[in-house]
């Protein structure tokens, strides 16, 4: 819509809001009316109208097949329009239109702002499965006449109140009329049913929307407004109902199809089940993020008593090899300490792999630990072990690469390719995105025939089998470019199934 009003229109931006505005409150007054709406907008030199926004009704059969936006018609073929927009006022003379053997109604709403016709609405109606209408069509009906009304006289929808119409409740989910004292006039079904479920046991017609709304679920806590007014219409807001029998999302809308209010729509619908299945989302989340806590105290107090243990060895070699288990455990608590601040099972990695540089460079005084690039989001099935990786990595580099009082350094670049692997949903195809790790020292290098696959240390041991079982990436080890030992780790981003 943008691209069509800006390129062929007059219009200003505050014109355009105002018909955004609009488009997102029409599905409204489709429903109401079972008709098709199209919005028509002159183009800049007067000759033509351009269709910007299109809307098809939920309540009944379409009469456009084809999608109309941004056709342009010359002015004088659709006289409907000619009038609307001329005169500034609804139009419904004329006989149905016949499109591909189906009987239309048209009508024309001009679009009002400031005193001014941006546009015309035409509405058009299927007549082919018109029927004697019942209570229920006849209160739509009406409540549309008056909404077509408010858009005439330029007085809705209402500056300030743009909804989102995924959120709000729609038509079919319920509706009731209210008459200028709040009390209800038509209830359908669907909202009778839902009033039931707060605690009514009786009909709604007659009644008070306000005062028994507030009788069923009375408000708990400071509210903008109190209950009985705002279930009663006055002014175009939304909220939510809850008693102890449900909930329901109502939404008002005051009607004032000549400038002065003359009853309420209200919509509303029962969220009863969406609210307690949120609520349990929520307490899984919670649930989810209090394990993965416990699990970091759990793995602190092993890497604490591991620590304790080493302190009094009096070997060495069993020292630091307690040492090395408590910077393994150390790493994986690092994983559960930051899924445990997270809403899902993903995490930013580079923040991991930077408190395990920090952790690791302990242990050589002297040596430079940094990273280069960016690891990015990665599931936590993939992070776990490869912190792990990282770990062994890293304290394998500074023990045998550097001479005992030696300085150096040890980077770590990370390159993502082939997408960011965002989370998708359920049953969709796997990613190919990938990430090469290369941690490069510059050491004394590897010593003569040196073979990774077959070297017996217990942390290269580690790094294959987390690499290729785990995470179903490939490892090597190479001489660097120049000097030093050059690792390369190729690890695919999704879990390895």
């Amino acid at each position: 819509m943008n691209d069509l009003v800006r390129q062929h229109t007059a219009l200003t931006e505050s014109d355009l809001e105002w018909l955004h505005l609009l488009v997102s409150e029409w599905q409204l007054l489709s429903d109401l009316s079972f008709a098709d709406l199209v919005l028509w907008v002159p183009t800049r030199d007067g000759a033509r109208y351009v269709s910007v926004a299109q809307m098809r009704p939920n309540t009944g059969p379409t009469s456009y097949q084809d999608d109309m936006v941004g056709h342009l018609v010359p002015r004088g073929r659709r006289p409907l329009l000619d009038a609307a927009l001329d005169e500034g006022r609804i139009v419904r003379e004329g006989d149905p239109e016949w499109r591909e053997e189906v009987p239309v109604r048209v009508e024309s709403i001009p679009v009002r702002r400031d005193g001014r016709v941006l546009g015309v609405i035409a509405r058009n109606t299927n007549l082919l499965t018109v029927r004697t209408p019942s209570r229920l069509e006849l209160t739509y009906l009406q409540s549309a006449s008056d909404l077509a009304q408010m858009i005439a006289a330029g007085s809705f929808p209402f500056p300030g109140q743009q909804v989102d119409m995924d959120a709000s409740p729609r038509v079919g989910d319920g509706l009731i009329r209210l008459d200028v004292d709040g009390v209800v006039q038509y209830a359908s079904p669907n909202a009778l049913s839902a009033y039931h479920r707060l605690g009514l046991a009786s009909d709604l017609v007659g009644h008070h929307l306000g005062q028994t709304t507030d009788e069923l679920a009375p408000a708990r806590g400071p509210v903008d407004e109190a209950m009985v007014k705002l279930a009663s219409g006055y002014a175009p807001r939304e909220t939510e109902i809850e008693s102890s029998g449900g909930v329901i999302q109502l939404r008002a809308i005051p009607l004032k199809p000549k400038g002065t209010r003359i009853g309420s729509l209200i919509l509303l619908r029962d969220v009863t089940e969406l609210r307690r299945r949120e609520r349990e989302l929520i307490t899984k989340d919670a649930t989810i993020r209090e394990i993965h806590h416990r699990v970091k105290n759990n793995l602190q107090t092993v890497a604490a008593l591991l620590r304790l243990q080493a302190r009094r060895m009096d070997s060495e070699q069993g020292r630091e090899a307690l040492n090395e288990a408590v910077r393994r455990v150390g790493s994986i608590a690092i994983v559960h300490e930051t899924l445990s601040q997270n809403l899902d099972e993903r995490v930013e990695f580079d923040e991991i792999a930077d408190r395990v540089l920090a952790m690791v460079s302990e242990i050589s005084p002297g040596k430079t630990v940094r990273r280069t690039g960016r690891f990015g989001i990665l599931d936590a099935e993939v992070a776990t072990p490869l912190s792990m990786v990282l770990t062994e990595i890293l304290q394998n580099a500074l023990e045998h690469a550097f001479a005992t009082g030696e300085r150096g350094t040890v980077e770590v670049h990370a390159v993502r390719s082939g997408g960011s692997a965002p989370k998708r949903p359920a049953g969709e195809g796997r990613s190919d995105a990938r990430l090469l790790i290369t941690v490069q020292d510059d050491g004394r290098g590897l010593p003569e025939g040196f073979d990774p696959r077959r070297a017996g240390n217990l942390g290269l041991q580690i790094v294959r089998t987390l690499v290729e079982g785990e995470l179903g990436g490939g490892f090597d080890m190479l001489p660097g470019q120049e000097r030093g030992t050059r690792v390369i780790l190729d690890i695919p981003v999704e879990p390895h199934k």
